[in-house]
């Protein structure tokens, strides 16, 4: 070989064995006079994990394929040394693997067990199959391989391998840095740059309390009311305006604007997700501050808190929440101001149990934590001859304000109400009596973990304090159970006191997300937000908030192209992951967004099969309520997305439109619960007319075995029904007790003998019994 090829080659093989940090370098500079920027502020809970971060679940670290075949030193390490041999290859890999003190080295550098054994799994499998290995790994191998090298040299190309799979190990301190949510309060400078004056009204449901705080948000210059639910910001937005004061209304699905122009007004009533923390205002009101604590959208209180750019923040909610606002802002800097209020209208709790749907009496609201139970009941009720209304979760706001405004009317018929605790806010209701069907609820935890446990302190006040509200027809109210072993437990639920809130939610915003995928652009969204929530270092006074929701969407859209931000943002739509019927369509919608095709309204309209007709049974109700959801997602899109959802006019229309479907379904739910019933008594009469007997011209209506299927159906409609109901039964079961019960007959049948013998057999034995 030539000198000037050797010179060629070592200068080749210098370049290779080079660092290459200016990448990771330069981020971390911009990440340090990022947080040096921030202003100061002090914080009270400081967490164990803020001196010694805690470390990664590496388990959500998913190795990257690396392409082999496209390296361009060619056959370098081969023409200055000499082809490897594949088994001496495995032998020295294999020693290094087991070198406990190699292992330790790679800990320190971040590879922990679960890593340094799929980083080597990957490098075994790079260095065998490659045809030709990077030129300072092939002379390095080379050495080992004859005497001239030790194993442990193999260890800086382990490194540079496992950082190529893994690249997170190589930009972990700055994703550290960024997904740091210590000190949300320095999230938002606006409105720490303002000194701002916080007022607690502090009470019980029916107390006066948000009632104080509007008042002083309509006698202000500007202000903004942020709710729990769209029904609330609707009605302040209403309340507003009967008040002549100028006000919009911002959901995630709807904007109205007073002004003519679409310039928007002083005032705007909204939902908390859609508040602005960068508009000034004089007042801003955030109502419920309890739920600052929940599991999934905590986060938006405390955004709220925190970051409204408002010289007054009125904050309603329960006492039990006062102390940890204080809290909150001593990080800012803010003193508390405290009001509190006693209920106006008391409410008892009975010394007995309903019992029975015979002693309801109207004013009565049934509260049941299933929608299935709220089926059930509604049908008995009017079973008795009684009306009622009928309200949950799932239907639109139109619906539920129909069936509240047909329950308060003192002039319709319909006097008692059968509802889950979707009562609990937002609708103003005449109950005089609460009754707790269940005192069990399906919850879901910080986890994600969905768990049936009995209803809190908090939120059997929540529903109990909607009985006997202030200006209602009902001075007084009056709660108890339905069933009289659940009575004890409600009572001693009431006793409590409500547990005090200690935590507030946390969210990652999108830009945390798109700094993540700048280190890692090869990760999927889910896997980014599971990292970041692994790396999530938080004080003492913050959580964050469960994102299964979020991941559930990341991944169903997973396979389709779309850009960073718009993937975010569609995964932070608001859907039931419940229901197929609307999954599916966000998967659609998500498709011909990528395909960069707009989604007009005769494209939505062929998709949900519109104009659609009323339900005939309580199926198709809960897929108008999925189409409802469904047009629900299209407006809340066209606000993110106007050029490519543009016609929200139209949908909105179509919207109205199914409402009043809905509503229509609703009022004749008992009748669509019966036409639902075929599926509990159908079986018998088709195993009945199999036979022959029940439906033919020629049946004798005073066979042994019609007066048999006789007595089987007047069973199904009673006993065996309400087995199923009440889930004792299944309608599987039935079926098989059914041919069971059948082949009993047809053996009865076949051999009458036996039956004529049996009773005079026993005949005998009994007269022999005499004797003695």
């Amino acid at each position: 070989m030539s000198l000037n090829r050797c010179v060629y080659l070592f200068s080749r093989l210098q370049r290779h064995i080079s660092t290459r940090t200016s990448r990771s370098t330069a981020g971390s500079g911009l990440l340090h006079k990022k947080h040096q920027a921030d202003p100061v502020v002090c914080c009270r809970h400081v967490s164990s994990n803020s001196s010694s971060p805690k470390p990664p679940d590496t388990s959500l670290f998913v190795p990257i394929s690396l392409k082999t075949d496209s390296l361009s030193d060619g056959s370098v390490g081969i023409e200055l040394t000499q082809p490897l041999d594949k088994s001496e290859l495995l032998k020295v890999l294999n020693r290094f693997y087991k070198k406990k003190e190699m292992q330790k080295l790679a800990a320190d550098h971040g590879l922990d067990a679960r890593l340094f054994h799929q980083a080597f799994i990957s490098f075994r499998k790079y260095v065998l199959d490659v045809t030709s290995l990077p030129a300072d790994l092939h002379i390095i191998l080379s050495d080992i391989c004859s005497g001239a090298g030790h194993v442990d040299d193999v260890y800086p190309y382990f490194m540079r391998h496992a950082k190529q799979i893994f690249p997170m190990l190589d930009c972990m301190d700055d994703l550290r840095k960024i997904s740091d949510l210590r000190v949300p309060a320095n999230w938002y400078p606006d409105a720490r740059a303002i000194q701002r004056k916080v007022i607690f009204h502090a009470g019980p449901t029916n107390s006066g309390k948000t009632y104080h705080a509007i008042q002083r948000y309509l006698a202000a210059k500007s202000g903004v009311y942020c709710g729990p639910l769209k029904l609330l910001a609707h009605e302040i937005f209403e309340k507003s305006n009967d008040a002549n004061v100028p006000c919009d209304l911002v959901t995630g699905e709807e904007r109205t604007f007073m002004d003519s122009d679409g310039r928007a007004s002083g005032h705007v009533a909204c939902t908390i997700e859609m508040c602005s923390v960068t508009t000034p205002y004089e007042v801003a009101v955030i109502d419920e501050i309890q739920m600052i604590r929940d599991p999934s959208r905590g986060w938006a209180w405390t955004r709220a808190l925190l970051g409204l750019c408002a010289e007054e923040i009125h904050v309603c909610g329960e006492p039990a929440a006062i102390d940890f606002v204080r809290e909150l802002m001593y990080t800012t800097g803010e003193e508390v101001e405290v009001n509190t209020y006693q209920r106006l209208t008391p409410f008892s709790v009975l010394d007995h149990a309903v019992e029975s749907l015979e002693n309801l009496r109207p004013g009565d609201c049934i509260v049941c934590f299933s929608k299935n139970d709220i089926y059930s009941i509604s049908r008995q009720i009017e079973a008795r001859g009684l009306e009622c209304a009928v309200i949950y979760g799932s239907l639109p706001p139109g619906t539920k304000l129909s069936q509240a405004k047909k329950f308060n009317d003192p002039d319709d018929p319909c006097k008692i109400l059968v509802a889950t605790d979707a009562i609990g806010m937002g609708l103003n209701l005449s109950i005089r009596r609460v009754i707790f069907n269940s005192l069990i609820k399906p919850n879901v935890n910080e986890k994600g973990e969905k768990q049936m446990e009995t209803i809190s302190t908090s939120q059997a006040l929540q529903i109990s304090g909607r009985a006997g509200r202030f200006a209602s027809k009902f001075k007084e109210g009056e709660v108890t159970t339905m069933h009289t072993n659940d009575l004890p437990v409600l009572k001693e639920i009431l006793s409590l006191s409500v547990e005090p809130i200690k935590t507030a939610g946390l969210h990652p915003t999108a830009e945390q997300i798109e700094m993540f995928a700048y280190h890692l652009p090869d990760a999927t969204l889910s896997n980014l937000v599971d990292i970041f929530v692994s790396l999530s270092q938080v004080d003492g006074m913050y959580f964050v908030c469960n994102i299964d929701d979020f991941k559930f969407l990341a991944d169903m859209i997973q396979h389709i192209p779309l850009n960073l931000r718009s993937r975010y943002v569609f995964c932070t739509a608001p859907i039931n992951k419940k229901q197929p019927f609307v999954c599916t369509s966000f998967l659609k919608f998500a498709r011909q967004f990528s395909r960069d095709e707009p989604l007009t309204f005769d494209w939505v309209a062929r998709h949900v099969s519109w104009p659609l007709s009323a339900p005939k049974n309580i199926k198709d109700l809960v897929h108008l309520e999925a189409v409802h959801d469904v047009l629900d997602l299209y407006l809340w899109l066209s606000y993110r997305f106007m050029d490519m959802f543009p016609d929200t006019a139209l949908v909105r229309g179509t919207q109205k439109e199914l409402d009043e479907i809905i509503q229509q379904g609703v009022r004749n739910i008992t009748r669509l619960i019966r036409a639902a019933d075929p599926t509990i008594t159908g079986p018998l009469q088709v195993q009945g007319s199999s036979g022959g007997q029940a439906g033919g011209k020629n049946a004798n209506p005073n066979s042994r075995g019609q007066r048999g299927q006789r007595g089987l159906g007047e069973m199904d409609s009673s006993l065996a029904g309400r087995l199923v109901r009440d889930g004792l039964l299944t309608p599987d079961l039935l079926r098989q007790l059914q041919r069971e019960w059948s082949r009993d007959r047809k053996q009865e049948v076949t051999n009458p003998s036996a039956l004529a013998t049996e009773p005079a057999n026993n005949n005998k034995e009994k007269r022999k019994k005499k004797r003695k």
